[in-house]
């Protein structure tokens, strides 16, 4: 199961780059996560790892399985009988703005249902995410 969004932000690629993995502070800018803690100081770089709290999900920790600067990051979790894998890619589009790419696909036993179950809300959560993504690099 996947779910997707797209939003296109008025702001270089490195710049969305920074904002988009200083993982600590996205609880500033977008309500779908109330706190983020990185396990190690330092760049996000192959093996990284981050805890996220949102709300009305379980803390998860995440590790960071592909990593190409500026362009994207992806990174995984596992719970019992589902492995979720947050895509975040950044696409440079002319005149100096990009276009940011959001996924969460679901695979293992349970995908199905808890795609089904929680398919509205991790909808929302990809959209408050970009949005917020775009306010913040806009913003300057």
């Amino acid at each position: 199961m996947r779910f997707e969004t797209a939003t296109e932000i008025d702001a270089d690629i490195d710049t969305v780059w920074a904002v988009q993995t200083d993982i600590e502070r996205w609880p500033e800018w977008t309500a779908s996560v109330r706190t983020a803690r990185r396990g190690e100081a330092g760049p996000l770089v192959l093996g990284s790892t981050a805890r996220l709290e949102q709300p009305r999900l379980r803390p998860t920790s995440w590790r960071v399985t592909e990593i190409d600067p500026p362009r994207c990051f992806v990174w995984e979790s596992t719970t019992p009988g589902v492995r979720s894998r947050g895509e975040h890619r950044i696409v440079a589009l002319p005149g100096g703005r990009v276009r940011v790419e959001l996924a969460l696909e679901l695979t293992g036993p349970l995908a199905g249902p808890v795609g089904w179950l929680g398919g509205r809300l991790v909808r929302r959560y990809l959209r408050l995410e970009a949005d917020g993504l775009r306010r913040r690099c806009e913003a300057g």
